[in-house]
């Protein structure tokens, strides 16, 4: 009844919605007197302010590199059912550091990490693995659990060839970390160079925050009884068990539903004072893309990562077998932490350095970033010119 409940509800503020598009029509005229704009800005804000269940577009258009701008172009270098690995090609033929954007699988798309592809791109070669929405995949293409994720990345890897090198963000930091120690085990040829883990979840027992304690506040069964729900018949993936999307961003927003209220008041005021608002307008275009997460994904990562953090504790099974992070001894590690994430506590990616116990000195690294929360680790200025320097630096350090 979860997804039935929200779609009808979508399904009843579709009029309304159309009604403000409607008025729209009339924006100009409008625009001339301080009553119109308050009423066109009150009408995008109703005509806008909706969930979409569709990947917004990276708009990686082109790059700056040296003294040049370079067109790009995206290609799908392997389609799975439950992903894509994304290849953004750049126009000019200079070999340089293949890079695997590992991106979470939390409620958003990937295209969250524009600001981090982009800023990659300047001197990398940069694949994305660009996931798809669960509700969206039939049921014939089977489940998606943690080690499918796993899974994906080691053929992401592959499919890329040797000699590449992984940046995860957030929830996938643990993915990744196992997809490499497996792959370490096996001295697999693709097996990345460099690993940079930001702001994840590998050892949630450290400084616990408001998310944690959430995830440790029920007993697993509660989250399948609460928090999961069917997807309606009239989408490619109907019947199959999700955690929503609409369900995490709810989530999210009411850890700073303060802020929130306030942007979109702030909003208000730019468009009714003539402005256009574009910044918090894409802004929310993307925070309000939404992907839905296979059921059993959903709770083996509540279960897993955050109630019994099993990889931090050595106890962490792949496939049926134990994983060893000690068994990495080839891949360079570079652990990045915001000073302010009140998502990822200090401390809790930084763990990963312990479980990497057989890396010499020089392959490891850490970098804690002042002054900035979850998203500024990977997005913005200060990950634009302090956080993204110690990543090229690694990387040129392998290479």
């Amino acid at each position: 009844m979860l997804y039935e409940t929200y779609q009808t509800f979508t399904d009843f503020m579709a009029p309304v919605r159309l009604g403000a598009r409607l008025a729209l029509m009339g924006e100009t005229a409008a625009n001339e007197s301080p009553v119109g704009r308050s009423a066109m800005a009150l009408a995008h804000i109703v005509a806008e302010t909706k969930l979409s269940h569709h990947r917004p577009p990276y708009r990686i258009d082109s790059v700056v590199s040296g003294n040049r701008t370079l067109r790009v172009h995206e290609e799908v270098a392997l389609s799975l059912p439950f992903g894509n690995l994304l290849h953004f090609v750049r126009e000019d033929a200079e070999p340089k550091p293949k890079m695997l954007v590992v991106a979470p699988l939390s409620g958003h798309f990937a295209t969250l990490l524009r600001d981090t592809a982009a800023t990659l791109l300047r001197d990398h070669d940069v694949y994305i693995t660009d996931w798809k929405n669960a509700r969206d995949v039939p049921l014939s293409a089977g489940a998606f659990g943690f080690d499918d994720y796993v899974d994906y990345v080691i053929r992401f890897l592959e499919t890329i060839g040797p000699g590449a090198n992984l940046i995860a963000v957030c929830q996938p930091c643990v993915q990744a970390l196992v997809a490499v120690a497996v792959m370490a085990e096996d001295d697999h040829p693709c097996q990345p160079r460099s690993m940079t883990l930001m702001g994840g979840p590998v050892d949630t027992r450290v400084a616990p925050t408001t998310v944690n304690a959430l995830a440790t506040s029920k007993p697993l069964e509660w989250f399948r009884e609460t928090l999961i729900g069917r997807v309606p018949m009239r989408y490619a993936g109907r019947g199959r068990e999700v955690y929503p999307g609409f369900m995490q961003l709810t989530a999210f927003m009411s850890m700073n539903m303060g802020r929130h209220m306030a942007q979109h008041r702030k909003l208000y005021q730019q468009m009714a004072d003539g402005e256009d608002g574009h910044v918090i307008r894409e802004f929310y275009d993307e925070y309000f893309a939404v992907l839905d997460l296979t059921a059993e994904f959903y709770l083996e990562t509540v279960d897993k990562v955050f109630q019994r953090a099993l990889l931090a504790k050595g106890e962490l099974d792949y496939r049926g077998a134990r994983v060893r992070p000690d068994k990495i001894r080839k891949t360079a590690l570079l652990t990045v932490e915001g000073e302010r994430d009140d998502i990822c506590a200090v401390g809790q990616t930084a763990a990963a350095h312990d479980l990497c116990s057989s890396l010499r000195p020089h392959l490891k690294r850490h970098h804690l970033q002042p002054g900035v929360g979850h998203y500024g680790v990977f997005s913005g200025r200060k990950w634009e010119n302090q956080v993204y320097p110690q990543v090229k630096s690694l990387v040129l350090a392998v290479n």
